[in-house]
C-alpha cells in the first residue's frame, strides 16, 4: 500500500478512537466514568491487535488476549451484531474483576476484518466489600462476580439474562447499568464506523492497512531496539506488603537482555504469587514493558501490537508477575507503577541518557456512604494521583497519575456536590520531592470530613519503601494515610486498608513524592528561588540540602 493511504486511515482509527472515548465519558453515569475518566475505547484486527494505543495505555495489551479467548471460544458462531462481555482476570486477560470489556466484531462480505473494543471500570461488581475492590482480598472470589467471555448481544439482539445476572450481583445496579449501557453503545457505534470504512475503501484496502501499521510499529520499534547495546540488566524492587502479610515485602524482578535486535523480559526471579491482591496477569506485564520501552527509547514510537514481534516474555509459574487462579488481583495498578520503577532502572543501563528516577504511586480511595442522598449513589470511588521522579535536564511533574494510566483526580467541587464528605484542606507538601540536580515532583495531601457514618477502603503503595532517586538524586516522601484526625484514636496506617468511621471524623491521605535526579548541590540557584517561591521546597530545605540562600 502506498504510505499516504495509510496514514490517511492510520488517522482515521485514531479519530475514531477520541470520538469512542468522548461519547463514553459524556454518556457515563458514574463519577468513575465522567471523572477519572477510568476506561479505554479502541479498534482492533480480525485476531484482535490492537491498531491505535488508547489514552488508558495500560489496557492496550489486554485486548489480544481477550479477543483470542472469544475466537477461540465461539470461533465459526461470531455472527455480524454480535457484542461479547467479560470481566474475569484469567479467562479475559482483564486487570481486575471491577474492569468490564466488550468486544464487538466487524464484518465485511461475510468476514471478520476487525473488533470494536472497550473496557471500563464497574461501581460495584459484588464481592466481599462495596466497591468490590478489596485492600484484603485472598481469592479473586472476594473481588465480584466472574463473567467469562459470553455474548451479551447475539445477532442485533440484546440478551437481557446476561445484563440480569450481572446487576444481580451489584450493590449499584442503577450505576452499573448506565455505565454498561453507553460502553455497549459506543463499542457498537465504533463498530459501525469501522464497517463504514471498509465500505468506503474496500474491505481489502482497511485489512491491508491495519497490517501495515502493525508492521510499521514492529520495525519502528526494531529500529529503536537495534540502536542500544547488546547486553544484559537486572532490576528489583519491593512492594510494600500484599495487604494480607502487612510485614512482609512482595519483590518484582526483571533481567531485560538486549540481543539481535530483540529484547528480551525475564520476571522469573519476582516472588511466588501473594494471598493479596497485588498479583498480576501477563497483560499487565506486557503494559508495563510497553511502557517502559518507549519511555527508554523515544515517546515518538507509535504504540500497537506489531511491537510484540520485537519482543519476548519470559515468565515462571505462580509467580506475583504471573499469577494463577484464585488469586485475587484488585490491587494491581500500584503493582503496575512500581514494576515500571523497576524496569526503567533496569533499562537505563542501555540508555543512560533517557533514566529517570521512582515515580510516586497513584492510587486508589473508595468510599461507601451509609445512606445516599435523593438521586445520587452512596459509593464514592476516587483516584489519587502522585508525582513523577527527576530525570536528566526535568524535573518530575506533580499532582498527576503516574506512569501509564492518565487518569484524572476527581475535582472537590463534584465530590461536595454529590457526595457527604468535605475537603478541609488539598495541597501541596514542601520538601517531599526527592531532593536533586532535577528535583522529583512534590506530594499532595488532602483531608476530608465525613458528615455521615461510612467505610473507607484505601488502597495505596509507597510508603514504607518510598521512590527512589538515582545519580545521587535523594529518595522522594513515602505515602501516608491518617485515620480519624485530631481524635485521641488517631492512627497512621502504612498499609492498604478499611476503616469504619463515624460522622464528622476526618481523614488524611498523602500521596508519595517522585525521587530526584542527580547531586542535589549541583541544582541551579534559580530553580532553587523558583521551587522556594513555589512553596516545593522550604528555606531551610534550599540552604541544608541544595546549598543555596534564598
Amino acid at each position: 500500500m502506498d504510505a499516504i493511504t495509510i496514514q490517511i486511515l492510520r488517522n482515521k482509527i485514531a479519530s475514531l478512537v477520541d470520538e469512542m472515548h468522548y461519547h463514553f465519558y459524556r454518556s457515563g453515569y458514574s463519577t468513575i466514568i465522567r471523572e477519572s475518566r477510568d476506561f479505554s475505547c479502541v479498534i482492533l484486527d480480525a485476531t484482535g491487535r490492537l491498531i491505535v494505543a488508547p489514552p488508558m495505555f495500560f489496557h492496550a495489551p489486554v485486548y489480544r488476549h481477550l479477543v483470542g479467548r472469544v475466537r477461540e471460544l465461539y470461533g465459526d458462531q461470531i455472527r455480524e451484531g454480535d457484542v461479547f462481555v467479560s470481566n474475569h482476570p484469567y479467562e479475559g486477560g482483564l486487570p481486575h474483576v471491577s474492569d468490564m470489556a466488550f468486544v464487538a466484531p466487524v464484518f465485511a462480505n461475510g468476514e471478520i476484518v476487525g473488533f470494536s473494543g472497550s473496557i471500563a471500570h464497574k461501581a460495584d461488581v459484588g464481592g466481599t466489600v462495596p466497591g468490590s475492590t478489596s485492600a484484603n482480598a485472598t481469592e479473586m472470589y472476594h473481588e465480584g462476580v466472574l463473567v467469562p467471555p459470553v455474548k451479551i448481544w447475539d445477532a442485533g439482539r440484546h440478551l437481557p439474562d446476561v445484563e440480569r445476572l450481572i446487576l444481580a450481583n451489584s450493590r449499584q445496579p442503577a450505576l452499573v447499568r448506565g455505565d454498561m449501557t453507553a460502553q455497549i453503545a459506543v463499542t457498537q457505534m465504533g463498530a459501525a464506523r469501522v464497517a463504514e470504512l471498509c465500505a468506503r475503501f474496500g474491505a481489502g484496502t482497511m485489512t491491508d492497512a491495519f497490517a501495515a501499521i502493525l508492521r510499521g510499529a514492529a520495525e519502528e520499534l526494531k529500529g529503536a531496539i537495534a540502536k542500544l547495546p547488546e547486553g544484559v540488566s537486572s532490576a528489583e524492587g519491593l512492594i510494600d506488603n500484599d495487604g494480607v502479610a502487612i510485614d512482609k515485602p512482595v519483590k518484582l524482578a526483571v533481567t531485560i537482555t538486549i540481543k539481535d535486535g530483540r529484547a528480551i523480559f525475564d520476571f522469573t526471579k519476582s516472588d511466588p504469587q501473594a494471598k493479596g491482591p497485588i498479583n498480576l496477569r501477563p497483560s499487565m506485564v506486557e503494559a508495563c514493558v510497553f511502557y517502559s520501552l518507549i519511555g527508554s527509547l523515544g515517546p515518538k514510537l507509535h504504540f500497537n501490537d506489531g511491537m510484540r514481534d520485537c519482543v519476548e516474555f519470559v515468565y515462571a509459574p505462580n509467580t506475583v508477575t504471573n499469577a494463577s487462579p484464585p488469586s485475587p488481583v484488585s490491587n494491581y495498578q500500584m503493582v503496575n507503577l512500581k514494576l515500571v520503577d523497576v524496569i526503567l532502572e533496569a533499562m537505563a543501563k542501555f540508555n543512560p541518557a533517557r533514566a529517570n528516577a521512582h515515580a510516586g504511586s497513584s492510587s486508589a480511595l473508595l468510599i461507601s456512604w451509609s445512606k445516599a442522598r435523593p438521586g445520587q449513589s452512596n459509593m464514592q470511588y476516587e483516584i489519587v494521583g502522585s508525582a513523577y521522579g527527576g530525570g536528566q535536564g526535568h524535573d518530575g511533574c506533580s499532582f498527576t497519575a503516574a506512569h501509564l494510566s492518565n487518569l484524572h483526580v476527581t475535582p472537590i467541587e463534584i465530590l461536595e456536590s454529590e457526595y457527604p464528605c468535605r475537603i478541609r484542606q488539598f495541597n501541596l507538601v514542601p520538601d517531599t520531592g526527592g531532593a536533586g540536580k532535577w528535583r522529583g515532583g512534590v506530594s499532595f495531601q488532602r483531608e476530608y470530613e465525613v458528615l455521615e457514618d461510612a467505610m473507607i477502603i484505601r488502597r495505596f503503595d509507597k510508603s514504607r519503601f518510598p521512590p527512589g532517586g538515582v545519580a545521587g538524586g535523594a529518595n522522594g516522601a513515602g505515602g501516608r494515610f491518617v485515620v480519624r484526625v485530631g481524635a485521641k484514636d488517631e492512627i497512621e496506617t502504612r498499609a492498604s486498608g478499611r476503616y469504619d468511621l463515624k460522622a464528622g471524623d476526618r481523614f488524611l491521605l498523602q500521596s508519595a513524592g517522585g525521587g530526584g535526579y542527580g547531586d542535589p548541590r549541583e541544582r541551579d540557584a534559580a530553580s532553587v528561588a523558583a521551587d522556594v517561591a513555589e512553596g516545593y521546597v522550604t528555606r531551610e530545605a534550599a540552604k541544608e540540602i541544595y546549598g543555596k540562600s534564598v
